[in-house]
């Protein structure tokens, strides 16, 4: 039982008894001896309170109920004889044990650290409430019972966006999930629902129903005025170790990856070499200042692992998803309406640019008359119409595609030209939201 915080002798106390250890200001090496004191006196209340006392004027006192009567009731003569026996043998052990090291009870001074690792430490501290560990359950029958069970699948990281219980994460943490858990950085753990999500971009919105003050929202910065080689901090929950921290450095702005979900480029991404590794998707990065700067979100490694080399979606990408996501419950980002070929069966035709497979009539690239690739009569196929550039920029592939569209808005009209048999032809087309 750890000893309790020293305090005056409570006399008044009638189940309290003495037990001497070495102060906190005694040498490293000292015995306790015990005072000449009258016996006599020690045979009342008011003679033990006067020997116990002089023990304590030479070294600290730790209290501990023995549940026995000492003073102030001189009624009970035998129970305050008890424990003036045991008192006193506790007091005679202590002047015959071995020297005891005063160091095992002085507490250690504060560690001295330089002003960046304060910094750090601080960072950690403020920002860590925010970050929550998220479980993806998937409900799995079992063979032998037929019972359905909720098996975790896996599992993620994710930050608080506002007082109101929403979540943010990546759409790859939550994808595939029967049931959804948020715990907090107190361990309280709550059901999670879906508001939205992006594919495309890898955002999710999830909810919790938590108490406002144990909701600590992560501030938000931007990612606009970036630079290589200022430093960053993650925290996440890699392998499930809860809230671990990694610090490292921009090591690149402006990259490109692909959606794990749709394969849809992602540009403007964060490169850094802070340690991203399985379980930090979704995670903060923070700038120096404990500003939010990017999602985790994914990692280049051969092995899984992390190689000095992840990924981070910028967070003025990500506030417009959120807001949109949290008003609407989706994402409303113009679309084409057709779907195509692979690049490499574009590039067997020796040709450059995306071919249309499919232009659904309802769609708006339908409506504008652009021509899918189909088979005639004879079973022969007829190549659909090559996209080769739209609004003048010139269209490569599907990356190029994408790209384009991403800086348009529902409702743009925009001009594409298109390769059609042995002619250029351009054909006006107005963009829609995705069905």
């Amino acid at each position: 039982m750890p000893a309790p915080p020293l305090a005056p002798v409570p006399w008044a106390s009638p189940t309290r008894i003495l037990l001497v250890r070495p102060g906190a200001a005694a040498s490293s090496r000292l015995r306790f001896r015990v005072l000449a004191t009258s016996t006599r006196n020690a045979s009342s209340s008011s003679g033990l309170e006067r020997f116990l006392n002089a023990v304590t004027s030479k070294g600290s006192v730790l209290w501990q109920s023995l549940g026995g009567a000492i003073g102030g009731d001189n009624h009970d003569k035998s129970k305050s004889g008890l424990a003036i026996c045991i008192a006193s043998l506790v007091i005679a052990l202590s002047a015959v044990a071995p020297p005891l090291d005063a160091h095992a009870f002085v507490t250690a001074p504060p560690r001295k650290l330089q002003s960046d690792e304060l910094a750090t430490v601080q960072l950690f501290k403020l920002n860590t409430p925010s970050v929550v560990y998220i479980t993806n359950l998937a409900a799995r029958r079992d063979a032998f019972t037929l019972d359905v069970l909720e098996v975790p699948q896996g599992s993620g990281s994710g930050f608080v966006w506002d007082k109101e219980g929403h979540v943010v994460t990546n759409f790859h943490v939550i994808r595939g999930a029967s049931d959804l858990r948020v715990t907090l950085a107190d361990q309280s753990v709550y059901e999670a629902d879906v508001v939205g999500f992006d594919e495309d971009k890898d955002v999710a919105v999830l909810h919790i129903d938590a108490p406002r003050d144990r909701l600590k929202p992560i501030p938000v910065g931007t990612s606009s005025d970036l630079l290589v080689g200022q430093k960053v901090y993650a925290i996440g929950n890699p392998f499930g170790l809860d809230h671990t921290l990694t610090t490292g450095v921009i090591s690149g702005l402006r990259r490109e990856i692909s959606s794990a979900a749709t394969g849809r480029p992602i540009q403007d991404v964060i490169q850094t070499d802070a340690a991203i590794n399985p379980g930090n998707s979704g995670g903060p990065l923070l700038d120096s200042s404990g500003d939010l700067i990017g999602i985790n979100t994914a990692i280049y490694s051969p092995s899984g692992a992390s190689s000095g080399v992840g990924f981070s979606i910028p967070v003025d990408t990500v506030s417009g998803i959120v807001e949109q996501l949290i008003k609407y419950g989706r994402v409303t980002r113009p679309v084409l309406g057709i779907t195509f070929a692979p690049e490499q069966s574009v590039e067997q035709l020796g040709v450059s640019g995306v071919l249309v497979l499919d232009a659904p009539p309802g769609g708006p690239a339908g409506k504008a008359g652009l021509r899918p690739t189909k088979r005639d009569g004879y079973g022969r196929l007829v190549l659909g119409d090559i996209i080769t550039s739209i609004n003048n920029q010139k269209i490569s592939n599907g990356s190029d595609l994408y790209r384009v569209l991403d800086r348009c808005k529902v409702g743009d009209k925009i001009t594409v030209e298109v390769l059609r048999g042995e002619e250029t032809v351009k054909i006006p087309i107005t963009l829609e939201p995705r069905a």
